[in-house]
């Protein structure tokens, strides 16, 4: 049975877009798409409708009614469309500005205003996750996140093999909970973990707690506050245990315009209701 205290969700949708800003003309958009991906909002690829409704529709249906928009302070695009030319009876849409591109972590922080004493839940902008991994989040008491089998991603998602397999894998316990996030983790520490591989994909159930690990986190080695590091400094100092919730369900990406024709195909005929 779902939780009803758990109808928030976070989306972050601050990035630069500098993969999807990059030309190429074997993606084959047409004008419209061609002129958003020339300003990097990957959220607003129109695709039939912007690729975030569907994401939108998405929660709306998973049962998350309250939803805050993590963006830049250039946004105003993204503002004018869900406040201006848009019709919601599903969702209601917030905003939180993450000032500078700090990295993930400092991007949740940005929305603790909106989470307060909730749990939420956080996601990409630029993913389409599954109904198993949205409801069965919902369905945990505490922190958890959704990992997805590497081999569901290579039958069902849009991204290239080769991509999938440099993605992030969760090391899950013999209890059930996440261990740690290993980011390109190398071969031979790929060999010693179980089959099949559960694979990373920024989909989580967090408490308020994130909020205190996101400002006790220090920058990674690109300069970033890194959402992984606090999800270990949630586990390691705060005792925060995250159930893992495995998913054998693809996750769609739209990183590159590249991408942008393989997403159409596979949300065709999906209904959108926002």
């Amino acid at each position: 049975m779902d939780s009803p205290a758990m109808d928030k969700a976070v989306i972050l949708a601050r990035g630069l877009g500098t993969r999807m800003r990059k030309e190429d003309e074997a993606a084959g958009l047409d004008e419209k798409q061609r002129k958003m991906a020339e300003t990097g909002v990957k959220a607003l690829i129109p695709i039939g409708r912007p690729f975030l409704d569907y994401v939108l529709s998405g929660l709306a249906d998973a049962g998350y009614r309250r939803i805050c928009l993590v963006v830049a302070p250039e946004h105003d695009v993204i503002r004018q469309y869900y406040h201006e030319e848009v019709r919601l009876t599903r969702v209601e849409i917030q905003f939180a500005v993450q000032v500078d591109p700090n990295g993930t972590a400092d991007a949740v922080a940005a929305a603790e205003p909106f989470a307060g004493d909730d749990d939420f839940l956080v996601i990409n902008s630029d993913n389409y996750y599954p109904q198993e991994a949205l409801c069965g989040l919902r369905q945990q008491d505490g922190f958890a996140t959704a990992l997805f089998e590497q081999d569901a991603m290579f039958a069902g998602s849009n991204i290239a093999a080769d991509r999938i397999r440099q993605f992030a894998v969760g090391k899950i316990d013999a209890g059930g909970h996440l261990e740690r996030i290993l980011e390109k983790p190398a071969a031979d520490t790929l060999a010693d973990l179980p089959r099949p591989l559960w694979l990373s994909m920024n989909c989580w159930r967090f408490g308020p707690a994130i909020f205190d690990a996101c400002r006790a986190i220090q920058p990674s080695a690109r300069g970033e506050l890194e959402l992984p590091d606090a999800v270990q400094h949630t586990i390691d100092v705060l005792g925060h245990p995250f159930r893992a919730v495995t998913v054998r369900a693809p996750v769609l990406d739209m990183t590159s315009r590249r991408d942008i024709a393989s997403v159409a195909e596979k949300l065709a005929g999906t209904e959108v209701s926002l």
